[in-house]
């Protein structure tokens, strides 16, 4: 019996609700995730190019398996409008082993 490959979580702000759809239906149709989740309207403030910038933005979470992460970031940079996106993958270390399974199962590419 080979083990589960790691799940990841990952977060990725989007600068809109239309562009977060776009990339996580992108991600799901070509198996780099088994599902994504939009959360509209989180603020944020961050320094850029010598100033303080603020803005609404749409939040993506990706549920994948770590060793996609490296060919989910290389397509959400292709498909992402900011010159520097956040493409953070989070490692979870507690998740329902039904729900693990279904996610290695969705993102299996043949």
């Amino acid at each position: 019996m080979t083990a589960r490959p790691e799940i990841l979580f990952v977060y990725i702000p989007c600068a809109a609700k239309e562009e977060a759809k776009k990339i996580g239906r992108a991600l799901v149709e070509e198996r780099l995730a088994a599902c994504t989740n939009i959360y509209d309207g989180p603020c944020s403030i961050y320094h850029w190019q010598g100033g303080v910038e603020e803005g609404e933005e749409a939040l993506l979470i990706v549920k994948t398996r770590a060793d996609l992460f490296e060919d989910l970031a290389a397509r959400v940079t292709a498909l992402h409008s900011y010159e520097v996106p956040c493409i953070a993958g989070l490692e979870i270390d507690c998740l329902n082993e039904s729900y693990a399974d279904w996610i290695c199962d969705e993102t299996e590419r043949n």
